[in-house]
Order: C-alpha cells, then sequence, then structure tokens
C-alpha cells in the first residue's frame, strides 16, 4: 500500500457544497493571481509588494503540494505501516468506520486471507465519487472482493451485534458528525462492538483528545500521537494525531455509555 495501489481512490474534502473541480479551479486562479502580481511589482520596483506577494504565492503552492501528497500518498503510507504494525494473524473480523472508497478497508482486506474487512459509510461527499460501487469496484481491482462487505449506515448507530469485530479501524470520518454527542454516540457504539482484547485505530483531524477521554472512560487502554508530515492537511498546521486503544481481554460486556 505505499500508494493508491490498483483501485480509484478519489481524493479527500469537503465536496458538498463546492465541488473539487470548482475548489481546484479557484485555488489555481488565486495562485496565479499572486504570480502576476509579485512579477508586476517587481517590474514597477514595489519591492514589499513584491516580497509579500512572492512570500504567499510559495506558502499556496506548498498547501496545495502538501494536500496533494497527503491525499494521494502520505496517507496510503501511514496506513500500511499501522496496518502491519497489527501483525494480524489473518483470519481476524475487522470493521472500518466510514470506509470511503476503501482506502484503508481494502489495504486492510489484503492481509485478511482467511478473515473478513466489513465497511460502512453513509457515502457522503467528503471523498470525490464516494460511493458504494466505487468501493465494490476498487475491490474487484485489488482481487480482495471475496473478503469485503460492505453497509450502508450510520456509525453512531451501527447495525453489529455487541463483540463482532477484532479491530476497528477509521480514518478521518469521526471529525464530519457536527456535534460532540454524535461523535461520542458513534465512539460508543465502537467500544461495544469490539471484542475482549481487540484493538481500536483512529486518525482524524480534531477532537482526537475528546476520544480519548471518552473512550478511557470506558476503560479501554489508549494513547494519542501525532501521525507526521505523511499526513499533513497543507501544512504542519493541519497535521493528523492517531488515537489507538485496546479493549482488556477479559471485558465480559459492552460497558454503558455515559449519560451523552
Amino acid at each position: 500500500m505505499a500508494g493508491a495501489g490498483r483501485g480509484a481512490y478519489g481524493v479527500d474534502g469537503e465536496f458538498s457544497r463546492v465541488s473539487a473541480g470548482t475548489q481546484l479551479t479557484i485555488v489555481v486562479l488565486v495562485w496565479l493571481g499572486l504570480v502576476a502580481l509579485t512579477v508586476t511589482a517587481l517590474a514597477r520596483g514595489w519591492i514589499v509588494v513584491a516580497v509579500l506577494a512572492g512570500v504567499v504565492a510559495l506558502g499556496l503552492l506548498f498547501a496545495i503540494a502538501t494536500y496533494a501528497y497527503t491525499t494521494r500518498v502520505g496517507k496510503f503510507r501511514v496506513w500500511s505501516a499501522l496496518l502491519t504494525g497489527l501483525r494480524l494473524d489473518g483470519d481476524e473480523e475487522l470493521l472500518d468506520l466510514g470506509c470511503g472508497r476503501g482506502a484503508v478497508l481494502l489495504a486492510a482486506a489484503r492481509l485478511l486471507p482467511r478473515g473478513h474487512a466489513t465497511g460502512i459509510d453513509r457515502w457522503q461527499a467528503d471523498q470525490t465519487g464516494n460511493c458504494a460501487d466505487a468501493t465494490h469496484r476498487n475491490a474487484r481491482s485489488e482481487g480482495v472482493a471475496d473478503r469485503v462487505r460492505l453497509f450502508t449506515g450510520d456509525i453512531r448507530r451501527l447495525p453489529f451485534d455487541d463483540h463482532s469485530f477484532d479491530v476497528i479501524v477509521s480514518s478521518l470520518v469521526l471529525h464530519n458528525i457536527p456535534d460532540a454527542d454524535g461523535r461520542r454516540a458513534a465512539l460508543d457504539e465502537a467500544v461495544r462492538v469490539l471484542r475482549p482484547g481487540g484493538r481500536l485505530l483512529i486518525a482524524d483531524l480534531a477532537h482526537t483528545g475528546d476520544y480519548l477521554a471518552r473512550l478511557r472512560h470506558h476503560g479501554l487502554t489508549a494513547g494519542r500521537r501525532n501521525l507526521g508530515p505523511r499526513m499533513w492537511w497543507t501544512g504542519p498546521w493541519g497535521p493528523t494525531h492517531l488515537v489507538t486503544a485496546t479493549a482488556g481481554a477479559d471485558r465480559q460486556s459492552s460497558p454503558e455509555p455515559a449519560p451523552l
């Protein structure tokens, strides 16, 4: 999973109101305008204006390049290392919360020749071309369709029995839930369907401190860390953090969620 593999995984972003093409056009036009202003200012001897416009143009170019790298290469490499680090036996049941077009889900499926990778999503416009059919096509392209199962649903109300999964993953999803109560509900559901001794990995752009506290509230052993430059969104000011948690091996029943 060094890159995007054989599937087509689109671009991450918020495209419900403004399409990806329109957003790209706006950014490119702004950058070209800054370059033109820099050149014009230099020609007229407006040194301060030229320096300021040039610095902003370079900063914008850096942000574009960093974003493109993360969404097309970096996140794949990070998740490859994370999944490999789990040292799976190959027969586990894994759940991807908000699986999208399958970047993480299908990488996990390749490590589960005797297990299953289950993905659930509402298929919203937080990726270009996000839909179940695209994920099915990617699963066939990656040669793992026989071990992948897809569901359309809300991660705040998972359609699975208690203790159904050995591993639960989620990449850049929970922050899309607009309210704190909803994010807590999604975490409560993840804990409910996680088996004793199961592991949970959540990568996200925001609220990860809250995720850490919630998982510890449920008695899981949990930690949090920065995933570094390969998952910067426009730069170091837009980092991704990973929350990892392990359920106790002697957990007999799902913990009762605290009041929301």
